[in-house]
């Protein structure tokens, strides 16, 4: 595979390096509000040994009404040194459902200029179904030195989007369901328009998992990219309901050499949620 290292390890990978001190485990597990589940009192009950928790909607941006919006550079540092993470550190990720909202953690950091940050391939699920080690409680890391810049390329704000609409220079790809991408399915925030962006691309994000939940590799993996009508050889943006799952494409895009797909932070509910935006169904 060309291009940069793969984003993903095994969870044998990471049973060999737990407690290595350059190594942080990041629990970022997030559940949309309906599901009713809290991912933080889900840590406290169990996790890998040594992880500490991130919480998505907590680092983030608390002037808008935006869900989880990035935070400022010098915010996100504050987080992180708390979290007990450094600047040299390298961040294994996992989340409970598999490789869904740590994708949107791996991504996070990245934006932030931290690259050595990877995802657990099947998540802590594959993690206990192998009869792995987990710890209770709620830690308190020491504070580190970590050091935040906003890498502006991997990121896509609405007046982005909106020059994109007419100018068409960025590729952009949904990670929503078929259904709410063609406005047949309502959408799980209330007072969102349905459908999508003008001109752009769908890939349910959950085609890039193979039947045992591992992430799709190689040419299966690029089969799904090229199945939407995606020119892998053009500039990506990514978008999903709140920029989680548009995570995920960015994440699977990155496997097949492609590093430089931005992220759409505001996503479906910036987009939908407005009335002056233009929208196909």
């Amino acid at each position: 595979m060309s291009g940069p290292p793969s984003a993903l390890v095994t969870t044998e990978w990471l049973a060999a390096h737990l407690g290595r001190r350059n190594v942080r485990v990041v629990d970022g597990s997030w559940h949309m509000p309906q599901l009713g589940r809290n991912a933080r009192a889900e840590f406290a009950e169990a996790h890998i040994p040594g992880a500490v928790f991130f919480d998505i909607d907590a680092v983030a941006d608390t002037r808008t009404t935006l869900p989880h919006m990035l935070p400022g550079a010098a915010a996100f540092a504050r987080h992180m040194s708390g979290l007990g993470i450094g600047d040299r550190d390298r961040v294994i990720v996992y989340d409970s459902r598999g490789v869904v909202s740590a994708a949107r953690v791996w991504w996070t950091f990245r934006a932030f200029g931290h690259d050595e940050v990877t995802v657990v391939d099947g998540g802590f699920a594959r993690w206990r179904a192998e009869g792995r080690p987990t710890e209770a409680g709620t830690p308190a890391p020491k504070a580190r030195h970590f050091k935040a810049r906003l890498r502006r390329s991997l990121v896509r704000d609405l007046a982005d989007m909106q020059r994109n609409v007419k100018e068409r220079k960025q590729q952009v790809l949904d990670a929503r369901s078929a259904g709410r991408f063609a406005g047949t399915e309502p959408e799980p925030r209330a007072g969102l328009r349905a459908g999508h962006i003008p001109g752009s691309l769908n890939l349910p994000y959950d085609r890039l998992y193979d039947k045992d939940g591992s992430f799709l590799q190689g040419d299966a993996l690029r089969r799904q990219f090229e199945a939407s009508g995606l020119d892998l050889e053009k500039p990506v943006t990514t978008s999903c309901g709140s920029g989680v799952t548009a995570s995920v494409l960015a994440l699977g895009l990155f496997e097949l050499g492609r590093p430089d797909v931005a992220v759409y932070d505001g996503s479906w509910t910036e987009w939908g949620g407005r009335a002056d935006t233009p929208i196909e169904r």
